[in-house]
């Protein structure tokens, strides 16, 4: 059980908890929520030890392992495959001295300890896991060095969730995801066997993959048992309650004080009225709920309704190499009032698709019509790293205005949520989430046609991203969306269209069928492995022949390698006494045997695949 126990948390100077005490249970799934700024991360890092509490405890059960998600992604030569598998520190030291053992009664003991930890099947349950987050079966066999920070970042995630602590600690795990790559999520989560406590904003996450909700406000941790939204319904009735016993407090202390105002000074009523007034000392005042207000979000208004379709593409090829395009085949049109939502997995060309829909990209061939005098406005979350540190939001707005009087840009500021101080303060001492907000009001600052909004809720907390939801609904232009998020999508979008297989399609279905899609097609195996029966295979071309060579030779590897652990195991199954002296023991390895023969089978099917293919590529 992890106990908080009277614990208070200061940072700078600030408070952050104050005297809070819970108990969360083993194998419960906890979101922890609360607005940016109150302390969700800090809490973490006292939990792991990392941080010092001003007063009170943190208590873990012993030998717990606590597992989070790494501030560094993992970089280097080795395949994701092996960095994921290397997260499982003691299979990884076993193995390694299984390597180098000859006594045979720790042979037996290493083995048999393998097996207890089901070792040997641990390289399927890493390459599910990686595939649930979006790498192919080839992209696992790739050096990490060769992904961008992002999907290293999801790497990272990987390990941590293969690593399978007892306590797992995840701060918003679906930044670094896609939709589909955090449905995968939402579903693995809500399986997890032992006890998680994930950061997140992502109403859909916190709804289906958690049971309790403890919830930071104020400086105060308040556990509820549930999904977020019974969280929402057991907290509206509370500060309702709390309402009516802050009235019925200052009905009772009004009644009071007029009493002692009315008799203290007659000496009849004089030990009356001092009860009274010790009455009232005694009277705690009751703290009602305060809902902080969100800021809203708004975006101006077009001048000018333009003549539908304000975009048809027909038959569009795009991207970046004329020989291979990314997309192809590209037919759409958009309306004025589309809302439309962009499927599909990162790398699918999601992003190609947008910069040709906001003129970045020229197509190399079909045709792109747009409206006359077409405003597009474009917001990315890597523009956040685009504003100028040491400019303060009165300074990017009054780039914007020119020569407008003061009065005016301040104003204008404020209508994008930096009214007063705030909008004297600089933009590198801005919140993430801060940051977006300028950035959205910056971007659609003219009252553009279309806004294409590419992952706008990264930095948002839940209520800022209601508010997100609110201007989107209510602005009267066409919003193109890329989000992970599918509260916003589903409150938002009325179109869905898939980014796959090189070009875009309409999807008539919702988005619980669209999860079911993608759990099905994720938990399987890949799908190239799904679909070769039914196709013709391809003849590898010959700039492959380097991909499959490394494969070959990891493939002899790991044949090598199972086949010294079962000649090892036959050892220890050869001792004389083995099976009198410990038939337990015995039966462990004769059952790690059968699993490393499994292994063997695999991988020789594994290099009988590649060397085929390397031969088929040499002609």
């Amino acid at each position: 059980m992890l106990a908080i126990t009277d614990l208070s948390i200061r940072l700078a100077g600030r408070l952050l908890i104050d005297q809070s005490s819970l108990q969360i249970t083993p194998g419960s799934r906890v979101g922890l929520v609360g607005r940016n700024g109150t302390g969700k991360s800090t809490l973490f890092k006292v939990i792991r030890g990392e941080l010092a509490a001003e007063h009170g405890s943190v208590t873990l059960p012993p030998r717990w392992r606590i597992g989070s998600l790494a501030q560094e992604a993992p970089n280097g030569p080795e395949s994701l495959i092996s960095v994921v598998l290397k997260a499982d520190l003691e299979r990884d030291a076993l193995l390694s001295e299984a390597e180098h053992a000859t006594d045979p009664h720790r042979i037996a003991e290493i083995q048999t300890r393998l097996v207890d930890i089901d070792a040997h099947s641990a390289p399927s349950r890493a390459a599910a896991i990686l595939s649930g987050l979006g790498f192919s079966a080839a992209d696992q066999l790739r050096p990490c060095a060769e992904f961008s920070g992002g999907w290293r970042m999801r790497v990272a995630l990987a390990a941590t969730l293969f690593a399978a602590p007892d306590l797992l600690l995840l701060d918003e795990p679906t930044n670094y995801l896609d939709l589909e790559g955090t449905l995968w999520l939402e579903d693995h989560l809500a399986h997890y066997p032992r006890t998680v406590i994930v950061i997140s904003h992502d109403r859909d996450l916190l709804e289906s993959s958690v049971d309790q909700i403890l919830h930071l406000e104020r400086g105060k941790l308040t556990l509820y048992k549930g999904s977020y939204s019974s969280f929402e319904e057991q907290r509206a009735a509370r500060e309702l309650l709390d309402a009516k016993a802050v009235k019925r407090q200052e009905t009772e202390r009004a009644r009071l004080q007029a009493f002692v105002d009315r008799f203290k000074a007659k000496a009849s009523k004089a030990r009356q009225a001092q009860s009274r007034v010790k009455m009232l000392e005694r009277l705690k005042p009751i703290t009602a709920l305060v809902t902080e207000d969100v800021r809203e979000i708004s975006f101006p208004a077009p001048e000018k309704i333009l003549s539908p379709p304000i975009i048809a593409v027909d038959n569009a090829s795009v991207g970046y190499d004329p020989a291979s395009p990314v997309l192809g085949r590209v037919t759409l049109r958009i309306d004025n009032d589309d809302r439309i939502a962009l499927l599909g997995a990162n790398g699918n060309g999601k992003s190609t698709l947008v910069k040709l829909l906001a003129g970045r990209l020229a197509p190399f061939s079909g045709k792109v019509t747009r409206a006359d005098k077409l405003s597009i406005a474009y917001f990315a979350q890597h523009q956040l790293d685009e504003l100028n540190e040491d400019a303060s939001a009165y300074d990017h707005v009054r780039k914007l205005m020119g020569d407008a009087p003061e009065a005016k840009v301040r104003a204008r500021a404020g209508a994008i949520g930096f009214s007063g101080k705030a909008a004297d303060t600089k933009a590198g001492k801005l919140s993430g989430g801060e940051k977006a907000r300028l950035l959205l009001g910056l971007a659609t600052f003219f009252g553009p046609n279309m806004i294409i909004l590419d992952e706008p809720t990264n930095h948002l907390d839940i209520d800022s991203r209601g508010a997100l939801a609110e201007a989107i609904n209510e602005f009267p232009g066409a919003v193109i969306m890329v989000s992970h998020d599918r509260y916003l999508i589903e409150a938002c979008a009325d179109r869905l269209w898939i980014v796959a297989d090189r070009t875009v399609t309409n999807y008539d279905g919702d988005l619980d069928e669209y999860r079911r899609l993608v759990l099905s097609t994720r938990n399987a195996e890949a799908p190239r492995e799904r679909s070769a029966p039914a196709e013709k295979p391809q003849r590898p071309r010959a700039d492959n022949r380097g991909s499959l060579r490394k494969r070959i030779a990891e493939a002899e590897a790991e044949i090598a390698r199972v086949s010294e652990i079962i000649a090892k195991i036959d050892t220890a199954l050869a001792l004389p006494d083995i099976f009198t002296r410990d038939p337990k023991q015995a039966a462990q390895l004769s059952k790690a045997r059968a699993n490393a023969a499994d292994a063997l089978a695999r991988a020789e099917e594994q290099w009988l695949e590649a060397s085929t293919q390397f031969d088929e590529a040499a002609g």
